[in-house]
């Protein structure tokens, strides 16, 4: 995913899948939002053996049933460089201690979480928010709440990325494709405005109101008794060599193996007194690693399935492509997702995703598309935990740290529908409403 051509679409000549093999990925989903709430500690043993067992029914499928294994070996490739990237990005901003002291005021809070949206353009939404989560949770300590987790992972681990090629997976295999990289700067960053804006603002208006009802010591512990301080500058440089390496292309493997090895300096060189003051641990990405295992394998006939079908759906306007692919981002990872409806788009004007002069008359032609298609997979990534990777991460380091956090519907129905759907229908009213 992360080198070469993008690959979940290069084996897309296999046979059409049965409808009915869409069911391995519904469960997981299923079992995703029910499963903890049911029984929390069940869950904890036990979702490897439900993710792995699901995602082996379609890759199975695709092996002796559709002989299709390259089909599976593409997509096995994109789910090596997802979690490569994604625990990279995690060991090396783990070994980066952010101290801070006192108590944020509402008004800190939303200069961070701008800070944070901005941040996410040049290490890309999962290095921010690896980076920034312990110290947001440290710095509302005393009256951190479930808004304080949901509200920074709409901004800075999806809606904040959307400006540069780095900042989110859909936009770097958009790049990849051939799209320039400044076409993303240029056009995405008045609605980038308009979402991050918006979401801050409604922010503001919640966390004034926790503030105003904290204890009074709480209150008093204001900006001005706020100390900040940085431990483990040294991992800036295996940072930047992630950074790096998600630009080289050739050889292959070349991009990845250079993030494991950043991955292991970083985690060797760092003090332990720094992880201990991270709370550092493996669990979180071990979560992301197995269900993320099972989402990337069990979405296959998803994705095929609306490839096929791309046609019968009516995408002939830029609103329709935006809310497409921003239904489907919500629910399947939002990079392959990007990249169906990239193909789809460049399919109705005769055109190839995998050439890359193809993508680059595309975007000049039908940029309105193209950015709604960007838009609805960047944005509707934070409609739920698995339509973004750093989501289940966030999740994952807040509930190590103690702190509560809403459940998979939790997240969805109290959140992300009544709080973050209405501002992404002002987006498309906006930007793609004729």
């Amino acid at each position: 995913m992360l080198a070469g051509v993008p690959s979940l679409l290069a084996a897309s000549t296999v046979a059409e899948p049965h409808p009915g093999m869409m069911i391995p990925f519904a469960l997981l989903l299923a079992a995703i939002a029910i499963g903890p709430f049911i029984n929390r500690h069940g869950w904890e043993r036990h979702y490897p053996k439900i993710a792995g067992g699901l995602g082996l029914v379609t890759a199975l499928y695709y092996v002796f049933v559709l002989n299709a294994p390259a089909r599976m070996l593409h997509v096995a490739h994109d789910y090596v460089s997802f979690i490569v990237i994604t625990g990279s990005l995690f060991v090396v901003s783990g070994g980066i201690h952010i101290r801070v002291k006192g108590e944020a005021t509402p008004a800190v809070n939303c200069l961070f979480l701008l800070a944070g949206a901005v941040l996410a353009n040049f290490v890309g939404t999962t290095g921010a928010s690896m980076l920034l989560i312990r110290p947001w949770i440290r710095m509302n300590k005393y009256r951190i709440t479930a808004f304080h987790i949901v509200f920074f992972i709409f901004i800075v681990s999806n809606i904040g990325g959307c400006l540069t090629p780095i900042g989110d997976p859909p936009l770097f295999l958009g790049y990849l494709s051939g799209v320039p990289f400044w076409w993303t700067v240029e056009k995405c960053w008045p609605a980038w405005g308009v979402a991050v804006l918006g979401l801050i603002g409604i922010f503001f208006c919640f966390d004034t109101k926790n503030f105003l009802r904290a204890p009074q010591p709480v209150r008093d512990a204001e900006t001005a008794r706020e100390t900040w301080a940085i431990v483990g500058w040294h991992n800036l440089a295996f940072l930047g060599l992630i950074l790096t390496a998600v630009f080289l292309r050739n050889p292959p493997g070349l991009s990845e193996a250079l993030m494991v090895l950043a991955a292991v300096g970083s985690y060797f060189t760092t003090p332990k007194p720094v992880h201990t003051a991270n709370d550092f641990t493996f669990a979180p990405v071990k979560e992301v690693a197995w269900l993320f295992a099972g989402i990337f394998a069990t979405m296959v006939p998803a994705l095929d399935y609306l490839e096929s079908h791309a046609t019968a759906l009516g995408l002939d306007s830029p609103m329709k492509f935006y809310w497409f692919t921003g239904a489907l981002s919500g629910v399947l990872d939002n990079a392959p997702t990007y990249l169906a409806f990239l193909a789809a788009a460049l399919g109705r004007e005769h055109l190839s995703v995998n050439a890359p002069a193809d993508v680059v008359a595309f975007t000049a032609q039908q940029g309105p598309t193209l950015l709604a298609i960007s838009l609805g997979a960047v944005f509707f990534g934070a409609m739920t935990y698995i339509g973004n990777g750093p989501n289940f991460m966030v999740k994952s380091i807040a509930e190590a740290a103690k702190v509560k956090t809403p459940s998979f519907g939790g997240y969805l129905f109290r959140y992300a529908l009544p709080i973050l759907l209405p501002l992404l229908v002002l987006v498309g009213l906006l930007f793609f409403a004729k």
